[in-house]
């Protein structure tokens, strides 16, 4: 199952961190330590076209398309946004205070992600 949308080149990330996940339960259980939340995302492309995903490190340690059950935090940004803050080339802090990434819910969860991102940084080619 790809978890890639043709209309976000930067989805294609979400398929990476999947596979980061499952790369061993060891691995699994440290992101479901580390995140403890469900973090969901919404991008939205150059043609205004929304659409979300979520990555759920509460239960599953798996990631989906949709929001997710009660998502702890909730970003909304670019997908060139995200693609670069996936590659590495953007800082989340700098993101939200330049008001290009809006965070619903509970902020300092959305700190724990960056473990996770950096993970999928050393697999994506993006």
């Amino acid at each position: 199952m790809s978890l890639t949308n043709d209309k976000f080149p930067s989805s294609a990330a979400f398929d990476v961190i999947h596979k980061a996940l499952n790369a061993s339960e060891a691995d699994r259980k440290d992101a479901l330590k580390q995140g403890n939340a469900v973090f969901a995302f919404v991008l939205k492309n150059k043609a205004g076209e929304t659409d979300e995903w979520h990555i759920d490190l509460k239960e599953k340690g798996a990631v989906g398309k949709g929001l997710g059950t009660k998502p702890t935090v909730t970003l909304s940004l670019s997908d060139a946004d995200f693609g670069s803050l996936v590659a590495g080339k953007a800082n989340a802090q700098r993101l939200f205070m330049s008001g290009k990434l809006k965070i619903k819910g509970d902020v300092m969860k959305a700190t724990k992600l960056d473990p996770i991102l950096k993970k999928a940084q050393t697999k994506a080619k993006l």
